[in-house]
């Protein structure tokens, strides 16, 4: 083999390595913790004057986010965004599950070096086929949930009621929340696909 050629490909090689190196030691050093905050109506402020069951409501997020909280017909949908406006033209906020469902109190935001780029929240959806002495019975799921830069939109989806469900979740955001591209990639299933799932999800 000649030897130019072999020069040439370990140049070439040796170019990629200076490139990919620095990737990496950025990653490594990247730092990746949970904080939380709360989405219960008590921490919360209604936005107008609600009207039915529809209502509106702001909750404090982290590093100068909100989440914004839409109810109607027994339905809900949670956006994100650095004000009321931004986070209600985002695709979370027209982002709804067909059956009854409500968001838990409780969001989990990941956050890299200290800067959110996901949250985790805990759903209830009813299961009109599951029916009890109070009417459908609720499946838990976990939403992943991608942050700006970029638009707000759903990540994955995790059957909240199988192993590992939280460990799960956080993988999901940590890998795939900040590649996400709304619109474009579906909605990641991680684990076992049990029910709600099935719920969640828009009929074929």
């Amino acid at each position: 083999m000649p030897k130019s050629f072999i020069n040439g490909a370990v140049s070439r090689i040796s170019v990629a390595l200076v490139l990919l190196i620095p990737w990496i030691s950025r990653a490594a050093a990247e730092t990746i913790a949970s904080a939380y905050t709360s989405a219960a109506a008590k921490d919360c402020r209604t936005i107008g004057k609600p009207e039915g069951d529809s209502s509106t409501q702001t909750c404090p997020g982290r590093d100068g986010l909100i989440l914004l909280v839409n109810e109607g017909d027994l339905r809900q949908t949670v956006s994100v965004g650095r004000n009321i406006r931004t986070a209600a033209k985002e695709p979370a906020a027209q982002t709804w599950f067909g059956p009854f469902n409500s968001a838990g109190p409780i969001v989990e935001w990941r956050m890299a070096d200290g800067k959110p780029f996901a949250i985790i929240q805990r759903w209830q959806i009813a299961d009109n086929d599951d029916q009890g002495r109070k009417g459908p019975k609720d499946k838990p799921m976990l939403v992943v949930t991608r942050l700006p830069p970029g638009p707000v939109c759903h990540v994955a989806y995790v059957d909240a009621a199988g192993t590992n469900a939280n460990e799960l979740a956080r993988q999901a955001a940590d890998e795939a929340a900040r590649g996400f591209a709304c619109g474009k990639d579906k909605v990641k299933i991680m684990g076992p696909r049990g029910r709600v799932i099935d719920l969640a999800l828009p009929a074929p």
